[in-house]
């Protein structure tokens, strides 16, 4: 089954956020799940095994490196981001 996850890292007490956020992105993206990066939040894609455990490891290692919270939405129901193009033009 295939699922959409809306996700949010926030490395905490460090003025360096974007070392933390660029490699749990990476590691979406090493495993082979289609990342679309946004400024408030990113997208991942893929496999609900691959999501789920490929998200599991890679907030383990920022945890690691320092505190994080991760915020998380699941979903097996969202359209993709390209099933959503022209939808724009049917709303409002």
């Amino acid at each position: 089954m295939n699922v959409q996850a809306e996700i949010s890292l926030y490395p905490l007490r460090t003025d360096d956020l974007g070392h933390a956020i660029g490699r749990f992105l990476g590691a979406m993206n090493a495993a082979g799940l289609a990342v679309q990066p946004g400024d408030m939040s990113s997208t991942v894609s893929g496999d609900v095994n691959a999501v789920f455990s490929t998200m599991g490891a890679a907030f383990a290692a920022a945890a690691e490196e320092g505190q994080v919270v991760l915020v998380m939405k699941v979903s097996n129901a969202c359209p993709s981001g390209k099933a959503l193009e022209g939808m724009s033009e049917d709303v409002g």
